[in-house]
């Protein structure tokens, strides 16, 4: 009896501290999902009641939208530009932070000042700088790669959305690679000294694959933003010029909300999602395989 009380005390305590956030995930993201799922069998303009039921019909119709393809294939290429950037980037800028150098405080707090900043707020920001303060400065001093707007022309605009989530996250990254460079033993990178071993060894054969944590967290994030990228893509290009910066996300929203196809836009959406929990799931796969410990 006395255990059984002890149980429904500790089955109510449970369901008192976590009751509130399984229903809050039930009703914010497990039943809009799939809603969204069911969705996609069906063809809604989002304003009639009728919803025809079209079976793998939405499906088939994601296959042959070249548009949709064609801005997943420039997701790919702008999701590797900006994890490779803003990690490197990230992980020096902590390597700085944390070697000792004057100021540090001052300096973490400035490259994480560019996170704090929203997407839109962002977005509009840099349209000023490329549209005005670079092209002032191109054509005072002849610099011809900034002598006109990078926003018009369809290659530097795809470089200029790089460039901008670069500045973004990778302050955010670097307080993450400055918790892992903190927790590296500081008895190993000793040990290291005291055998002769030099900074550039230290830093590739001890403190890099004592990282891997870090880099895991770091790709993870980085990843899932650059693959479900919208508000800087809409406040800093709007998807042009000519259509040439549409990335997945803005080519799903256009499909569902600008031309009512509900339906197809969800599972649009959901082909992303698949396809993002794929590369996810690889990722976390191979990173945890070269973890190693000190």
């Amino acid at each position: 009896m006395i255990s059984e009380k002890h149980r429904l005390k500790r089955w109510s305590n449970q369901l008192f501290f976590t009751g509130p956030t399984i229903l809050a995930f039930t009703a914010v993201i497990l039943v809009p999902f799939l809603y969204g799922i069911y969705m996609t069998f069906f063809q809604w303009d989002g304003i009639s009641s009728a919803t025809p039921y079209v079976g793998f019909g939405n499906y088939a119709e994601v296959i042959r939208d070249g548009k949709f393809w064609a801005s997943v294939w420039l997701t790919l290429k702008y999701v590797v530009a900006t994890v490779v950037l803003i990690n490197a980037i990230a992980f020096f800028l902590s390597y700085l932070v944390t070697s000792g150098i004057r100021g540090q405080n001052f300096f973490r707090a400035s490259f994480f000042t560019p996170n704090l900043i929203g997407g839109l707020v962002l977005g509009f920001l840099w349209q000023f700088v490329f549209n005005n303060l670079f092209v002032t400065i191109g054509k005072r001093y002849g610099i011809d790669l900034f002598s006109k707007t990078w926003l018009g022309d369809e290659t530097l605009a795809f470089w200029a959305l790089v460039i901008v989530t670069v500045w973004q996250y990778a302050g955010y990254m670097m307080v993450i690679f400055i918790a892992g460079l903190m927790s590296v033993p500081r008895d190993v990178i000793e040990a290291a000294k005291i055998d002769g071993t030099g900074a550039w060894k230290q830093l590739t054969h001890m403190v890099l694959p004592l990282m891997v944590p870090s880099f895991i967290v770091t790709i993870f994030l980085s990843l899932q933003r650059g693959f479900m990228v919208y508000d800087v893509n809409y406040a800093l290009t709007g998807g042009g010029p000519f259509g040439s910066t549409v990335m997945a996300s803005m080519h799903v929203y256009d499909k569902a909300f600008v031309r009512f196809d509900y339906g197809v836009g969800q599972a649009e959406a959901f082909v992303l999602f698949f396809l993002v929990a794929g590369v996810t799931l690889v990722q976390v796969y191979l990173g945890k395989k070269m973890e190693v410990e000190a």
